[in-house]
């Protein structure tokens, strides 16, 4: 239930059978191991200790994932950072964190330097050549070599492996402390559900800074299956990377689906041995357009940074809109604002607790008052508007914070989007609430479009399949959404321009035309 177990046992079961591939490096199980622990004793060699956290800011490369498992296999903790943070975020997370040591690309080396002072980071190391002069007030140095690997130290499941920070689309980024078990079971759990083989190719080029991306590792691990790690997601060469990888396994997210979905048919679609894809929150709309023109089955889930693969259901039993039923050694929960079950077919927010020892995040790194705020009556409260149904299948409404309030009644954002986006004009789009002169909620969307967009058609277009109260009062045509580099919609961006960026306003528009017919009907008086 550790990473350096997991390694170990891979190694001796099967040392010959190929686990990695990353760009031009092949690895068999013991390669792998002997890798690790080559990285393991660097950071050894130069001091750094277990419990000792050390930040890793690169694009997908081997070292990369060398260096993560090897903070693991000598009882260190991995600070893997997102390549798009920069400025006070970065800062934040360096800060939190109280890394000493930075392991960093050489084109993001710029960044380090425009930061305030850092006084817990002493040491940079660099994996590769950097796009100019060190100029930063760190000691900085190419990455350093070992001739002979470390042992493993006797870590424990429940140690801290790595520390993995939040988007912080909302608010700060949180540090969410991954205990070494976690990952283990994440490798179990997933593997059983999907029905991951020993013959099974793992592919994803999702960034080794998700758990997405370490997880799928971890699978290949515990199920004797190889892992291959692609460079940063392309629409354009996705399918033609899968296949070169020969790979029967993938991993989405729901905005890539939307992206390869739109591009013009190709003979590359189907020339592949993809059998299914991980892909939590994909647009239901979507499930059976992706299957029928690229052969993959899409399959739906439910689980994050501080949880495990809780919610989920086999390639057979896919249920388009529903993210599955719990999986055994979980227990859910669908409350209300009070903390009450709520009836089945009704909405709340979805508390989750686990049966699999240390399989869920320990807290959130030197953050109490969030840690307590999320895990209250030792239930984690996920912050997720869920429906359970009489059946045990559950459906995803919205992320609570993102709950639109309106004339009394709950608006979901994602509900509201699904309709949207069956609309042949529009790509893509954003719902979210924007302050009225009421002092309520209004509803705005964000449109990405693949064809000139008429609001008041679209408008109408809503009126059957939405509630009055729901349909978009204010639109606007974007080229793209604001995005994480995980692909999330950054939904405060979008907040912040409120609706002095809409380009249409339905309640003007109906107001003009009260005008008009009043000032027709005084005219004929």
């Amino acid at each position: 239930m550790t990473i350096p177990g997991m390694l170990l046992r891979r190694a001796q079961e099967a040392p010959e059978a190929p686990l990695l591939r990353c760009a031009q490096t092949r690895r068999n199980g013991r390669q792998m191991v002997e890798a690790v622990a080559l990285a393991g004793a660097v950071l050894r060699e130069h001091g750094v200790q277990p419990g000792d956290r050390v930040a890793l800011m690169a694009a997908n490369r081997v070292e990369l994932l060398d260096y993560i498992l090897g903070c693991a296999w000598i009882g260190a903790v991995a600070v893997p950072i997102n390549t798009a943070a920069r400025g006070d975020q970065l800062h934040h997370i360096l800060t939190n964190s109280e890394a000493n040591l930075l392991l960093i690309e050489g084109s993001l080396v710029e960044h380090i330097g425009r930061l305030p002072s850092l006084p817990a980071l002493d040491r940079v190391w660099v994996f590769d050549e950097p796009d100019g002069d060190l100029d930063i007030p760190y000691r900085t140095q190419p990455l350093p070599r070992a001739d002979v690997g470390a042992e493993p130290a006797a870590v424990l499941p429940g140690d801290t492996a790595a520390i993995l920070y939040t988007s912080g689309t909302t608010g700060v980024s949180k540090g969410v402390q991954c205990p070494q078990a976690q990952f283990y079971w994440w490798g179990i759990n997933v593997t059983a559900q999907l029905e991951i083989t020993a013959e099974d190719v793992l592919y994803t080029c999702l960034p080794l800074f998700h758990t997405n991306a370490l997880n799928a590792f971890i699978q290949a691990l515990v199920s004797g299956a190889e892992y291959v790690l692609g460079p940063r997601f392309s629409a354009s060469r996705f399918w033609t990377d899968a296949a070169r990888a020969n790979a029967t396994f993938t991993y989405l997210l729901g905005a890539m689906v939307s992206i390869l979905t739109s591009k013009p048919a190709s003979e590359h679609d189907r020339a592949h041995n993809i059998k299914a894809a991980l892909a939590p929150a994909t647009p239901a709309a979507l499930l059976t357009e992706f299957r029928d023109r690229f052969g993959v089955v899409l399959i739906d889930g439910y689980g994050s940074t501080e949880t495990n693969s809780i919610i989920a259901a086999s390639r057979q039993e896919q249920r388009p809109g529903y993210m599955g039923k719990v999986q055994p050694g979980f227990t859910a929960r669908v409350v209300n604002e009070f903390g009450l079950e709520v009836e089945p077919g009704q909405p709340g927010e979805l508390l989750l607790r686990s049966e699999q020892p240390h399989s869920f995040a320990t807290g959130y790194y030197a953050m109490p008052e969030a840690t307590v705020n999320a895990w209250k009556d030792l239930w984690f409260h996920t912050g997720d508007r869920v429906v359970i149904e009489e059946d045990g299948w559950l459906r995803f409404v919205d992320r609570i914070k993102d709950v639109i309030r309106r004339r009394g009644e709950n608006i979901s954002s994602v509900e509201v989007e699904q309709v949207l986006r069956q609309h042949p004009s529009v790509s893509d789009v954003a719902v979210y609430a924007v302050d009225s002169e009421l002092g309520e909620d209004e509803v705005m969307a964000a449109i990405v479009a693949k064809a000139p967009i008429d609001f008041e058609e679209l408008t109408d277009f809503c009126g059957p399949r939405l509630a009055s109260y729901a349909i978009p009062r204010f639109m606007m045509v974007r080229e793209s959404l604001p995005r994480t580099e995980n692909g999330k919609i950054r939904k405060s961006v979008l907040r912040e321009e409120g609706a002095e960026a809409a380009q249409w306003d339905r309640d003007a528009r109906a107001r003009l035309q009260n005008e008009r017919i009043a000032a027709e009907m005084l005219g004929n008086g």
